[in-house]
């Protein structure tokens, strides 16, 4: 069934509107889900990329705010990217259907989403992701 995008134009902001993510996703269908989910949050997709390799470059480069990242990506595991985030300062959670057990110890502190999740899931992992960052916009700063 097509998704109605009509409502993007109407939208609210939303305290995360304006934040630049990188998606890292390697199931299309997925991928597509988690962009409308990001953008109804007012978030900007700035790259949704499906391989390791390409990502690395992008984490390494790119002017983003936030990454969400899908530990296992065609068969690799994400982590060479989250360092490069880490390394970089910008702040990441990570989606997966195995659970936080899957993570090495360093990563232990970082927010996970379980697969599958609903919107309101992602939305509060993003804010405790970005929480202390000056990059989530106010309540009364909002204009709806």
């Amino acid at each position: 069934m097509p998704h109605d995008h009509s409502y993007r134009s109407e939208r609210c902001m939303t305290q995360f509107t304006g934040v630049k993510v990188l998606l890292v996703e390697d199931e299309g269908v997925v991928a597509m889900m988690i962009e409308d989910m990001l953008e109804a949050l007012g978030c900007e997709v700035v790259s949704s990329i499906a391989r390791v390799t390409p990502a690395l470059e992008i984490a390494a480069k790119a002017d983003i705010d936030l990454a969400v990242l899908d530990v296992n990506v065609a068969g690799e595991q994400v982590f060479p990217v989250a360092e490069v985030l880490r390394d970089r300062s910008i702040p990441f959670l990570f989606s997966t259907g195995y659970g936080a057990s899957g993570l090495p110890s360093h990563f232990s502190d970082r927010q996970v989403l379980s697969k599958p999740f609903s919107d309101s899931e992602l939305q509060e992992k993003i804010a405790a992701t970005l929480q202390g960052r000056e990059l989530m916009m106010p309540a009364d700063d909002r204009p709806c």
